[in-house]
Parts: structure tokens; C-alpha cells; sequence
């Protein structure tokens, strides 16, 4: 009799966690094409297959949901690249560079996009929205990521010693606004350059990207 419970109790707990799943997927897909203010609870039922109730159920309101959202995927990314900071600091032994420091701080991120299949990709695209929103999107950004970004600025600081904070902070917000551009997938990229690049080209930003923007870390910081 009690094992019989206990099966029922899991059951329920893993039914609970895939409706959430659910939930959450169907929102991300819409929120990452029509933003926070685009998208209903009815539109988020609908593309779940499943009556508003249950969303209220689950969650508050819209901005839990998205909060939700955003936090489900914004966990796995910061731990695999403090992972990744932390590796690359070990294996360097306290003398990183930039680019090095760079690429372990975005390929990590931009192997997710590549490999994690179109709900990383939606998120990619969400992300991106979130950063361009003053109001709330700072604070969410803030909340989940500024000890990984303080843990690249402190490897920055070590591959460029006698280069003033303001500078490397500078220099990240550049490496920041690159990013977003690319995470967003606009698609302008292929209309200027006539299909020679694609905004969808995850890998191709990975292989230039951390170069790039170490150069101009280099540039800035020069003569400092």
C-alpha cells in the first residue's frame, strides 16, 4: 500500500513538472516573437492546449510566467559559463588573456544556440528583448548574470593589468550590445551582406566574435 503511494505522489509530482514544461515552452515560442506586452494568458493557453485556468493555477499572472521563463533557461547558462570562466582560469594558471577569457565566457553560451535546438533559439531571441527593456529587463538580467559577468571582468583584469576599470567596463558593454544584436536574429544581416551572412549563423558568430571584440579591449586599453 505505501509503495503503491509513493508511485501515485511521483507521478503527480512529474505530471505537475511536465505540465509546467509545457506551459513554459508555449510562452517562450510566444514571447520571443511578440514580446511581454504581445502576448495574452488566452494566447499562452492556446498554443499549450490547455484551459487559462490552469495557468492560474500555476502562476500569478503574465509577468510570473515570463519571469518564469526567463529564469528556467537564464540558470542553466550562468552555471555552464562560471564553469567554463572557472576552467579556463585554472588552465591558464593566473595569466589569462582576453580572447581567452572571452571565448570562455561566450562560446559556451553561443554552444547552447547551436546545439540546444529551437527553444534555445527562442530564448536566444528573448534574451535579446529583455536586455533592450530599461524598465525591468536590467533588473532581470542583473538578478541572474552579474556574477558571471563580474567573475569575466576579473579575468579581463588580470589579461590587462594597468588598464582602468572604466575601460573594461566599456569594453564588456561593447562585447554586450554585439551579443544581443546577435541573439535577437533581425535577419538585416542577410538583407546587407545579400545572403553572404545569415543572423541565423550561430556557429560562424562563435568563430569570429571573442576575436573581434579582444581586439578592441587591446585598442582601448592601449598606452594605459
Amino acid at each position: 500500500m505505501t509503495t503503491g503511494l509513493r508511485r501515485e505522489r511521483r507521478t503527480k509530482a512529474q505530471q505537475r513538472a511536465e505540465t509546467l514544461e509545457q506551459i513554459l515552452d508555449a510562452a517562450e515560442y510566444l514571447f520571443s516573437r511578440h514580446g511581454l506586452h504581445g502576448v495574452t494568458l488566452k494566447d499562452i493557453a492556446r498554443q499549450a492546449d490547455m484551459h487559462t485556468s490552469l495557468l492560474h493555477y500555476y502562476f500569478d499572472d503574465k509577468k510570473a510566467i515570463f519571469d518564469a521563463v526567463f529564469a528556467r533557461r537564464a540558470a542553466v547558462t550562468a552555471d555552464l559559463r562560471m564553469a567554463a570562466l572557472d576552467a579556463y582560469e585554472q588552465a591558464c594558471g593566473g595569466q589569462p588573456t582576453v580572447e581567452g577569457a572571452l571565448h570562455a565566457y561566450l562560446d559556451t553560451d553561443l554552444d547552447l544556440y547551436i546545439n540546444g535546438g529551437e527553444g534555445w533559439r527562442n530564448y536566444a531571441t528573448l534574451g535579446a528583448q529583455v536586455a533592450m527593456t530599461p524598465e525591468w529587463g536590467a533588473q532581470l538580467f542583473d538578478t541572474h548574470f552579474d556574477p558571471v559577468v563580474l567573475k569575466l571582468i576579473g579575468l579581463l583584469r588580470k589579461a590587462l593589468p594597468g588598464c582602468p576599470d572604466e575601460k573594461i567596463f566599456w569594453g564588456y558593454h561593447f562585447v554586450t550590445g554585439g551579443l544581443v544584436l546577435s541573439l535577437a536574429r533581425t535577419g538585416r544581416i542577410d538583407a546587407l551582406s545579400g545572403g553572404l551572412c545569415k543572423s541565423e549563423d550561430f556557429a560562424a558568430i562563435k568563430a569570429h566574435m571573442a576575436r573581434f571584440m579582444a581586439a578592441g579591449f587591446l585598442e582601448i586599453c592601449r598606452g594605459e
